[in-house]
């Protein structure tokens, strides 16, 4: 039986429309994030500013959305997608008119921290409606992550290029970004079905269900790494490769650009590798690429682009793996916390790596501390392939075939905290908390069979979710 309040499904046509408005506008927050990228050795020599300040203008992005992540996170949860997304690109449009009248540092700086709460918002909120709105086949982990990875691509290669080529180098890109992000807020405003699940939010930090500790842990620390690798690169190759005078801005552009290309490339390999192998591999991938860029510092382009495009595809492969992880067992009702929570690690990864090369500047030359930053990077690999092998063991939908069925069960379940004692066979008996039926799986709906995309549920089937404690049939 079904419940009475539950809300009408949305027809396919709507649910493609609002699967295509989460992915645009996601592109396009995260292209004009990174749109800068190219231009920082031109702003460099136009404000006279440090090595310490540009890296600092480039971690202002990653320090910012890192608390948004938190306050924001859930608020997508609370009030439906709508009304965050709305807030994140009129914070983005903000940003890009700062950097069309910037005349000092305190004009990038603006527009950074504006770009980093624009994401930051918006990253939880689209990812959850792209996963909700994903067709049962399809994985809406995967197409977030390359959603993600393809606006960050397409940022610093369309700057590269309008940077070299095209007139007012500062101000053309950011006047196209804004006319993208008017089409986003109408494309927004057409939302439907997005009504308020509570009606209320309450920022706080989200509590990942003890189940999945474990893994989400794991998926943290790959996609740290992972953006870890790329943000070197967005921050630091550009300065390095202008000193050494061996590329043009679209050259430099381009190179960037290779890395999340390549990127997105890697990404739908995830789920035929499955989670766990796609973040070996992507970390093995990411162990090379290290080692390259610390040897060659950008003195290369050979080298520095061998090194962009392996660091691409084990980027793709080590964060694809990780969203697709952890979605695969986050609770429906708490997706859009649990996103921005692990979104905090990827976006620490992107912008503390950065600023320890700029600190590390203020003694030594910018392509030795490169060298150092990534050297130290490279030796934290192999810890978190221990964790991701670790999380196998211990957590269920690590991308293992053994363990699908049980993810698909899994996910159909979520942790509630305010339930009584409960004893799970071989295990203590815990307090105030205990697995409760999810929401999308009541007695009138079915999980998807394994080996198709867990989580989903279908109605008109035969109800076979099980509780993950107890294998008692749902409902």
């Amino acid at each position: 039986m079904t419940l009475a309040n539950s809300p009408a499904p949305l027809p396919l046509a709507d649910r493609a429309r609002e699967l295509r408005t989460g992915l645009f506008v996601l592109v396009v927050l995260t292209a004009g994030a990174y749109l800068p990228s190219p231009l920082y050795p031109a702003y460099q020599g136009s404000f006279a500013i440090s090595d310490l300040a540009m890296t600092l203008i480039y971690a202002t992005f990653a320090l910012v959305s890192a608390p948004a992540l938190l306050l924001f996170g859930s608020a997508s949860d609370a009030v439906g997608p709508r009304s965050v997304l709305r807030v994140s690109i009129a914070l983005a449009a903000l940003g890009s008119a700062c950097f069309v009248f910037a005349s000092s540092l305190e004009w990038l700086l603006v527009a950074r921290a504006a770009q980093g709460l624009a994401l930051g918002a918006a990253t939880g909120a689209a990812s959850a409606l792209i996963s909700e709105r994903a067709p049962a086949r399809v994985s809406g982990a995967v197409l977030a992550s390359t959603a993600f990875v393809a606006g960050t691509a397409a940022g610093p290669i369309a700057g590269g290029v309008l940077a070299q080529y095209a007139p007012a180098p500062q101000v053309l890109p950011f006047l196209l970004h804004l006319a993208l992000l008017g089409i986003g807020w109408r494309r927004v405003a057409n939302l439907t079905g997005c009504a308020p699940r509570t009606g209320r939010w309450t920022p706080t930090r989200p509590e990942i269900p003890p189940g999945i500790r474990v893994l989400f842990t794991s998926a943290a620390a790959t996609g740290f790494l992972a953006w870890t690798v790329a943000g070197l690169f967005l921050a630091v190759i550009p300065a390095l490769l202008d000193r050494s005078a061996q590329g043009d801005q679209a050259v430099i552009g381009g190179i960037l650009g290779a890395v999340l290309i390549c990127s997105v490339l890697a990404q739908p390999l995830v789920p035929r590798l499955g989670t766990r192998n796609a973040q070996l591999i992507g970390l093995a991938a990411l162990l090379i690429s290290l080692g390259l860029l610390a040897g060659s510092a950008g003195g290369s382009i050979p080298v520095t682009l061998l090194a962009a495009v392996v660091a691409g595809a084990g980027h793709g492969l080590a964060y694809g793996g990780a969203a697709a992880a952890v979605d695969a067992v986050a609770p429906a009702g708490e997706r859009g916390a649990i996103t921005g929570a692990l979104h905090l690690a990827f976006y620490l990864g992107a912008g503390l790596p950065a600023i320890a090369v700029g600190l590390v500047t203020l003694a030594h030359p910018l392509a030795t501390a490169t060298s150092w930053v990534t050297t130290c990077a490279a030796a934290l690999v192999p810890l978190a392939g221990a964790a991701v092998l670790l999380a196998a063991r211990r957590s269920p939908g690590s991308g293992d075939r053994a363990d699908r069925s049980r993810t698909a069960r899994l996910s159909c379940w979520s942790w509630d905290s305010s339930r009584g004692a409960e004893r799970r066979p071989g295990h203590r008996s815990r307090s105030r908390s205990s697995w409760r039926p999810s929401s999308r799986c009541r007695c009138a709906d079915s999980c998807s069979p394994a080996g198709s995309r867990a989580g989903r549920c279908s109605r008109g089937r035969t109800p076979s979710c099980t509780s993950p404690e107890t294998s008692a049939p749902c409902g």
